[in-house]
């Protein structure tokens, strides 16, 4: 078995400063942290991609793939540029499509397509084999308070018809409001 999946830790988190929620009592992996569960791998990856936003947000960089894999997988230990394009591959997303904030939901169904493909490079399974309700259990662990993410991902034709049955006046709204009706 990889050692990502080994460790309950899917996209290898190494050890740091940080004392994760959900880590495991014993620590026998001396470079990467280990889970007591997938769920709490993914919430960590959560926690660490709104770090990421924070980071980019100050210093007026966009939060989108190609910012964060090369953040997440630098040059001195990866090939980031091919870790960027099998991700943009994977998932579908442009490289240059910029994220809101993760932790406000917005853009759940973008972000988890990019955590499935950052697994895929990590641990070496297949992108289908990817455990998608341990990524959802992650990010209602991660933000227990924008718990609303469903069982099943609405499909982007009914959720378009859905938020245009719904959608109140405009006059006012914010940019972010705005993104949580037209969020791909």
């Amino acid at each position: 078995m990889n050692r990502g999946l080994r460790n309950n830790n899917p996209l290898n988190i190494r050890h740091s400063a940080s004392h994760w929620q959900g880590a495991r009592a014993v620590q026998t992996d001396g470079s990467f942290v280990q889970f007591n569960s997938m769920a709490y791998g993914y919430r960590a990856a959560w926690r660490v991609l709104e770090s990421y936003w924070k980071h980019f947000t100050k210093e007026r960089e966009p939060f989108n793939v190609t910012n964060i894999i090369s953040r997440w997988a630098p040059p001195v230990e990866n090939d980031t540029k091919n870790y960027i394009r099998t991700v943009l591959m994977l998932s579908g997303l442009g490289g240059n499509e910029n994220f809101p904030q993760p932790s406000r939901g917005g853009c759940y169904e973008r972000m988890e397509r990019l955590l499935r493909a950052m697994t895929t490079m990590e641990c070496g399974i297949a992108y289908q084999e990817v455990d998608v309700q341990a990524i959802r259990q992650g990010f209602n662990l991660a933000f227990p308070d924008r718990n609303k993410q469903k069982e099943q991902p609405v499909k982007r034709a009914e959720y378009a018809d859905m938020c245009i049955s719904k959608m109140p006046d405009m006059k006012g709204t914010t940019f972010e409001d705005w993104d949580e009706y037209w969020n791909w």
